[in-house]
This record gives C-alpha cells, sequence and structure tokens, in this order.
C-alpha cells in the first residue's frame, strides 16, 4: 500500500513538471530571476497567454515567486522558488537519462 502513495506522489511531481513550458521556464530562471518579457524571449515562440497561465501555476505550486517591486512604475520578477531550485537536478537526471534512452534506441 505505501508504494501506491508513493508512486501517486511521483505522477503528481511529474505532471507538475512535465509540462514543456515549465521545463523552459525552469530552465530560463535557473541562473537568474527574471522579468515578464525576459522570460517570454527567453521562452521562444510561447503564447502570452500560455506564460501567464504556466507562470500562475507554478506559483501556485510553490516552484518560484513572483515579486512585484514600485520604483516610479510596477515591475514584477520571477524566480525560482527553493521547491524550484531542488527540481533542476532533476531535470538534469532527465535529461541525461533522454540522451542515453534516445542514443540506445537509435534503431528504431
Amino acid at each position: 500500500m505505501k508504494q501506491l502513495k508513493t508512486y501517486a506522489i511521483c505522477v503528481n511531481a511529474l505532471k507538475l513538471l512535465g509540462d514543456y513550458w515549465t521545463l523552459r521556464i525552469l530552465e530560463a530562471l535557473a541562473s537568474q530571476s527574471m522579468r515578464y518579457c525576459e522570460i517570454q524571449r527567453a521562452v521562444d515562440n510561447v503564447n502570452p497567454v500560455t506564460l501567464t497561465n504556466r507562470l500562475q501555476k507554478m506559483e501556485r505550486a510553490g516552484l518560484i515567486y513572483r515579486t512585484a517591486e514600485v520604483e516610479g512604475k510596477v515591475s514584477v520578477s520571477y524566480s525560482l522558488a527553493p521547491l524550484g531550485t531542488k527540481a533542476l537536478p532533476v531535470l538534469t537526471a532527465i535529461d541525461s537519462f533522454s540522451k542515453a534512452s534516445a542514443k540506445a534506441n537509435s534503431f528504431l
């Protein structure tokens, strides 16, 4: 029974991290905090509505922080929260596995 709970938790984590745009946004924020327009440029071809929805979802999930700064005009920046930072090694491992898998299955 305990194993089933573990799988359910893993499935939820994979659903959260497995989205294409979530991966791209985490990658963009890995090295620095960014404003919305900077993320949009870093993540090519993302629709503004999609980006807004994904950022909101990631913030609710605790992967990123949204910080509004008022200096004359409002400026909003995004950065990785501790949970988002913990996801980076997982994404690196998935990337490594994907490359090994693609190489091993190149005959398909």
